[in-house]
């Protein structure tokens, strides 16, 4: 193992981890209020306090499954670099952080579709939602 090595793969790991740990977060002490500086931020997530601590449970849950799944696949991934030239080692370092980033990206799609189904265009809960898009105690 080279040091090089060492430090991609620890670079590689950052997203997942950043996922488990954001998510968790938003799952446990989101921001108590809809601001523009930190959180899940979204035109429709930042209609109102409902929509802005919907969106936050989902998209918390939503990371830590897939921080938990990208962690050990990325581990087992970074194996393939392991002996190789530090070339080769960063660029296919590189090119893992940019599937995390899309996967990260595309988190967004299944949390604002669960937003749309259960609020309205003003950010009013809808008649008949889910029985999993109820605002928590």
């Amino acid at each position: 193992m080279t040091g090089f090595w060492c430090f991609m793969l620890a670079m590689e790991l950052l997203i997942p981890l950043a996922m488990l740990l954001v998510g968790r977060r938003f799952c446990k002490s989101p921001p108590s209020r809809v601001n523009g500086l930190y959180g899940y931020r979204t035109p429709r997530s930042m209609k109102n306090q409902d929509t802005w601590a919907f969106a936050h449970r989902r998209c918390g849950r939503l990371w830590m499954r897939l921080g938990g799944a990208m962690l050990p696949a990325t581990a087992l991934a970074s194996l393939v670099s392991l002996g190789r030239p530090d070339s080769f080692t960063g660029w296919y370092g590189g090119a893992l952080v940019g599937a995390q980033c899309g996967v990260m990206a595309l988190s967004l799609v299944p949390v604002e579709r669960a937003l749309k189904r259960t609020f309205d265009e003003n950010g009013n809960r809808r008649e008949g939602g889910h029985p999993s898009d109820t605002p928590a105690p």
